[in-house]
């Protein structure tokens, strides 16, 4: 049957009997030129597109690392090195420490009264024996006039008891009186002896009262403050009048494990007086010097630590008491060791290494056995030479055997005294042995070191030295 090709009706073209059950792409075959083909090359123009725009940063990074001459399958690799030195290198305990002062006192009154006078300033730096605060003195002047009118009256009777003692043993001798009577004069005399000495008791008692109405400072050291206002009424033992706080001396109390005893004992035994170093509590700045005092009789059990103490003169008061420190107590100190920066020190499955740099300025894993630390100075038992120069930055781009060029900042800066950084040697070695970055921002394989700091397309410590 033949269909007609337009609407008579409408004049618009007629649709087939199926033009109902037609695709997207039969759509796409009518309303689009060339169809389905012109359809296939735009989405494969696109992808095409998409994946050079995909390669472009890693083409134009390789293009950066072959100009900076650093990376690419021959080019030398740049490093920061030092050389191995000869020195001396400082075993150390670090342990965590509280300032303690020797004396800590809270000053009460001895007596009790009304508060007439206050005599010092809330922090203020006192010596033993300056005054603090007056208590009214009156009553207690007066109990001591009057223990000592007491006194002078029964020194009258006792002198006038002595006088008579004296006629009593003249008649004895003459036969005038008994025996008697002789005996319980002299009786009275030494009883009078006794009530006056109990006088002078009581007019030491009054005295000292009375100097009690002086409340003095009985250490030296820096007040706290005031706990009391004139006028109050203060009593005896249980009013607080200020507290004083010695700080000069001072000392700092810190436990070491028990296992770490038996060396310091051993340098203690010998007449060695061990320094101690206090830090404040991030560990990096240095607070004061000072010696280690004393060391505790027992090893508390609960927590198998000994306490020690050190002392420090704290004379620019850089410790305040109660203060929370990071204590270093050298031990004991190894002469003539050869030393090498920490950052030359490499580890591996196999051991511990280092990267030596030739004569022809390649380089060689040269493995080493380590002996103790001390700061950035890593001291080496075997394995390494004084003047062997080692690679201190840039060792996690480096496989043995590998070409590298040092930059005439880092050359010239090798010859420092290993544990300090060469000038140079500006990007820090990455934590975690220098993780790649592969955002197009740092050269294939550069150490990274602190990445916010790597300019584009130059590794952070590759470049340092240029």
């Amino acid at each position: 049957m033949n269909f007609p090709d337009k609407n008579i009706t409408t004049g618009k073209p007629a649709r087939s009997p199926g033009s109902r059950n037609q695709g997207p792409m039969d759509m796409v075959d009518r309303r689009m030129p060339g169809g389905r083909r012109a359809l296939y090359i735009v989405v494969g123009l696109v992808l095409a597109a998409l994946f050079i725009w995909w390669l472009w940063p890693s083409a134009q990074t390789t293009q950066r690392g072959g100009r900076n001459g650093q990376f690419g399958a021959n080019g030398p690799i740049s490093v920061g090195v030092a050389q191995a030195t000869k020195g001396d290198i400082t075993i150390s305990l670090n342990a965590l420490g509280t300032v303690t002062p020797l004396a800590t006192v809270t000053v009460h009154p001895q007596i009790t009264g009304p508060l007439t006078k206050i005599a010092f300033t809330e922090g203020q730096m006192v010596k033993a024996g300056d005054l603090l605060a007056e208590i009214d003195p009156r009553p207690y002047q007066a109990a001591l006039d009057q223990a000592q009118g007491q006194m002078a009256r029964d020194q009258a009777a006792i002198a006038n008891a002595q006088v008579d003692e004296k006629r009593y043993e003249t008649l004895l001798q003459q036969n005038s009186v008994s025996q008697q009577q002789y005996d319980t004069q002299a009786a009275l005399v030494r009883q009078d002896q006794g009530v006056v000495k109990s006088d002078q008791a009581n007019v030491d008692a009054a005295r000292i009262n009375l100097s009690y109405c002086r409340i003095t400072s009985p250490v030296a050291g820096r007040l706290g403050l005031r706990q009391v206002d004139i006028g109050n009424l203060v009593q005896a033992g249980s009013t607080t009048i200020v507290v004083v706080t010695q700080l000069q001396p001072i000392s700092v109390l810190f436990s070491v494990p028990e296992d770490s005893i038996d060396s310091i004992l051993g340098q203690v035994n010998n007449g060695a007086n061990l320094p101690a170093h206090a830090f404040d509590r991030a560990a990096t700045k240095q607070l004061a010097e000072g010696m280690l005092a004393t060391i505790d009789n027992q090893i508390d059990t609960t927590t198998g630590t000994v306490k020690l103490r050190a002392m420090f003169d704290n004379q620019n008061s850089e410790l305040f008491p109660n203060q929370f420190v990071n204590v270093k107590l050298d031990v004991n100190t190894m002469r003539d060791q050869v030393i090498v920066p920490v950052a030359a020190v490499q580890r591996s499955t196999s051991g511990t290494f280092v990267f030596i740099v030739n004569a022809d300025k390649t380089v060689h894993m040269q493995p080493v056995t380590l002996g103790p630390v001390d700061g950035e100075k890593q001291a080496v038992a075997k394995g390494v030479e004084i003047g062997n120069t080692v690679v201190i930055d840039g060792a996690d781009r480096l496989r043995d055997g590998a070409k590298v060029s040092i930059p005439a900042q880092t050359a010239a800066g090798a010859v420092a005294t290993a544990g300090q950084r060469p000038a140079g040697a500006n990007g820090r070695r990455g934590q975690g042995g220098g993780r790649r970055r592969n955002n197009g921002n740092a050269a294939n394989g550069g150490s990274t070191g602190n990445t916010g700091n790597a300019n584009t397309g130059n590794a952070g410590g590759g470049n340092g030295g240029q």
